[in-house]
């Protein structure tokens, strides 16, 4: 699906479009922590909240020290395979880990525009791939653009863009803001909703 957003963050600095995109893994995290308490796995959502802490952490503290292939090989390791479970949890799950994967490449790698816009989509496909699956058919986009939780979804990654973009230069207590708002909130973008 295509979303106007992503010829914006052509014009982003890097931390810009990490953070976005760590806001994005943040609003994902409460899917793939729902699979692994269903799947009796608590370890795995731990795991994958403390890369991303990890994340905020390397956008916030002057200097941070943190081995990114690390943690990489780490997330490696909780990835669920789709084939292994029968039941719709498994996709958002999966779905989390492909964003969390596409955030590290991107800092690994230095390059975080493609990175930025391939989780903006991953994140929307997943709100996507739900309604498709709840209503059993496949969708138009004209169609999918109209449903209340595509809007809510574009809102939100609207909101986000449109608060990094008021930054002249990377606001620490700004982007602290948003990982407090996000994890206070506790709510996915498939509306699944955790305990904190």
């Amino acid at each position: 699906m295509r979303n106007p957003i992503h010829k914006r963050l052509e014009k982003f600095e890097s931390w810009q479009n990490i953070t976005f995109m760590v806001c994005l893994c943040e609003r994902m995290y409460p899917n793939f922590h729902l699979f692994c308490q269903m799947t009796e796995q608590a370890d795995k959502a731990k795991i994958y909240q403390n890369i991303l802490s990890l994340v905020w952490e390397y956008l916030t503290v002057k200097n941070a020290k943190i081995n990114f292939e690390n943690q990489l090989e780490k997330l490696e390791d909780i990835i669920p395979d789709v084939n292994s479970y029968d039941f719709f949890g498994v996709v958002p799950a999966l779905d989390a880990c492909e964003g969390l994967s596409e955030l590290l490449h991107a800092i690994i790698a230095g390059e975080t525009l493609g990175q930025a816009i391939k989780l903006s989509q991953l994140s929307l496909q997943t709100v996507a791939t739900l309604l498709e699956t709840q209503q059993n058919k496949a969708l138009s986009e004209t169609e999918l653009k109209q449903s209340e939780e595509i809007e809510l979804e574009l809102d939100v990654q609207w909101q986000i863009y449109r608060t990094l973009n008021e930054c002249e230069e990377r606001d620490i207590a700004l982007i602290l803001d948003l990982k407090k708002e996000l994890r206070d909130t506790g709510v996915s973008n498939i509306g699944i909703e955790i305990a904190q």
